[in-house]
């Protein structure tokens, strides 16, 4: 070969990805700029409501999975604590009348915000679940919120 041909070769795009691999590697250290995803106006509008703007760096779906299971916890420990050790174990030691209400607004307040931030990690890395999660934290939202109405309204 001739320095011309062996120089078109070398300038020549190949249609495999790094090391000659078919496969598109994302976070290799490639050039992996890509438009942004296409979204509904649906998605659009929650990401405008939850400040999301692209994909955060190093954000995966795994994170996202974590941080819904985060808010299940605190919120699954809050719906334990109000229904079976306040009501039930405190009285029965003798301890801490009024601080159930207290402690059920601090913690249905956490949980709410852990919840918050479940939602937007599940829009921020656009998983395919985004809508189901977001539809069943919404719903724990609801319950909490109905629980802190409660917690106050005992404290006043």
């Amino acid at each position: 070969m001739d320095a011309m041909s062996t120089g078109a070769l070398e300038s020549t795009p190949s249609p495999l990805g790094p090391a000659g691999c078919p496969v598109a590697h994302h976070g290799t250290g490639a050039d992996t700029k890509s438009a942004p995803p296409r979204r509904s106006r649906a998605d659009r509008i929650v990401r405008s409501l939850l400040r999301i703007q692209e994909r955060p760096v190093g954000v995966t779906a795994a994170d996202a999975h974590r941080a819904f299971q985060r808010s299940m916890a605190i919120s699954a420990t809050r719906c334990t604590l109000t229904y079976l050790v306040f009501p039930i174990v405190i009285p029965l030691i003798g301890f801490g009348v009024g601080v159930g209400p207290a402690l059920g607004i601090l913690i249905g307040v956490v949980a709410m915000v852990c919840d918050v931030f479940a939602i937007r990690r599940f829009f921020a890395v656009d998983h395919r679940w985004r809508w189901q999660f977001s539809a069943l934290i919404l719903s724990v939202m609801v319950l909490l919120t109905v629980l802190l109405v409660e917690d106050i309204a005992q404290l006043a």
